[in-house]
């Protein structure tokens, strides 16, 4: 995977160890890493060329608030927000946390409030979501009568990949996937009951999870406009699609071009890349009750 540099997060940080399609990940040793969130945006698993000014902050402050939030129902990499180091650059530092090292569980865990997105696509299709019988006649963002949970493979490079229970309990082991669905349940009810007094509808998220020392814990970030998809509940109505606080934006307008899903992805319009920052903006502020440091 192949990214032009991101001037934000170079010297004088640490060495880039790795850089993912939206994070850059450095080793400060002592099995710390300092993980910086860029304003890099993926879509159908491709980066696209045009960042969206101020994501990375928003990504990187929202999954802090989150850690904090949901530390009594799993532990967390996270060892310390990078905003109050002065030894980085400022722009860093509101972009940046540090964290554990982990060893890490190669599924991505996705849990499902509402049906749209693929989930949608393959009930149209099969009458199924990940390998499971959904009741029939559901429409575009109805509620599923209980949240479900969908694992999918983690490419490194190329498409990620939906897969049913029993395909994950093959890869990583029948005791391990249960405890992943649980606690991936878990975390989103707990998130979504949450949400819905700050007037937005988590329709679904994603985790991943690795091992700190034994112990199950949660990385990456956690609760984003990245990761979830976010609907102002005021305006919900099943049969169609729904507003939102998420990068369905640049989805949406990714579908309407000539493009194949594969690299390279065209470059956004300024009025694209305005709506995508604000609605991120807004996102954090009616989750938090907060602005951006």
């Amino acid at each position: 995977m192949t990214f032009k540099p991101d001037v934000l997060t170079e010297s004088p940080l640490p060495d880039l160890t790795y850089r993912g399609k939206v994070r850059d990940t450095h080793d400060v040793g002592s099995d710390t890493l300092l993980m910086v969130s860029t304003d890099r945006i993926s879509a159908y698993d491709v980066v696209i060329p045009t960042p969206i000014p101020g994501k990375g902050a928003v990504l990187n402050q929202l999954s802090l608030f989150w850690f904090d939030k949901t530390k009594h129902i799993c532990r967390n990499h996270l060892i310390n927000s990078a905003i109050e180091d002065l030894t980085l650059p400022e722009t860093v530092r509101k972009r940046g946390m540090y964290v554990k090292k982990a060893e890490r569980v190669d599924v991505e865990c996705v849990a499902r409030g509402y049906i749209t997105g693929s989930a949608m696509a393959e009930y149209e299709s099969t009458g199924m979501v990940a390998g499971e019988t959904i009741p029939p006649g559901m429409v575009e963002a109805d509620a599923f009568p209980t949240p479900i949970f969908t694992p999918a493979t983690k490419a490194e490079e190329g498409h990620d990949e939906n897969i049913s229970i029993s395909q994950m309990a093959n890869l990583v082991g029948s005791d391990l996937t249960e405890k992943l669905k649980n606690l991936t349940l878990e975390l989103y009810s707990f998130a979504h009951s949450y949400a819905l007094t700050k007037g937005i509808i988590i329709a679904d998220t994603k985790l991943e999870f690795g091992f700190i020392d034994g112990q199950l814990a949660l990385i990456d970030e956690i609760l984003t406009p990245d990761s979830s998809r976010f609907w102002d509940a005021t305006k919900y109505q099943p049969g169609k699609s729904q507003a939102n606080f998420d990068k369905q934006f640049v989805r949406n307008w990714l579908t309407d071009q000539d493009w194949d899903r594969e690299p390279p992805a065209p470059p956004l319009p300024e009025e694209i890349v305005s709506k995508t920052s604000m609605r991120y903006e807004e996102a954090f502020s009616k989750l938090t009750g907060t602005s951006l440091k």
